[in-house]
């Protein structure tokens, strides 16, 4: 290949040849940098339909109380919120806040098992 001058000549570059090691020392090539992860599309399907089913539990089964204090404990209505600052926000002692969490709980599984 004819250059003009003050350019560089390009060079093939297979996927498979080795540009280095990693920090342990293995030989690294470019399929490792540029390979997508694997996505496991049936898990990520039967994922979205069980946050959509338990979505549905919560708001059949549960009382509004209930399904409150899942949503904020779990993280699903914003950050994970400690029984400590639920009983605040809500009112109510800590203790009580554990009981509403667990008899909610026990519900969901129940019906989750029943499934």
């Amino acid at each position: 290949m004819m250059l003009r001058s003050g350019r560089k000549q390009a060079r093939e570059v297979y996927l498979y040849e080795s540009i280095g090691s990693d920090k342990e020392g293995n030989e690294i090539s470019l399929l490792d940098i540029i390979e997508a992860p694997d996505v496991d599309i049936i898990s990520d399907m039967e994922r979205k339909d069980n946050v959509i089913r338990l979505y549905e539990i919560m708001n059949t089964l549960l009382t509004d109380r209930e399904r409150e204090i899942i949503r904020m404990r779990y993280g699903l209505k914003g950050r994970e919120v400690t029984q400590r600052e639920l009983a605040k926000q809500l009112g109510i002692s800590r203790s009580y806040v554990s009981r509403i969490e667990k008899k909610a709980l026990l519900k969901l599984r129940n019906e989750l098992e029943r499934i």
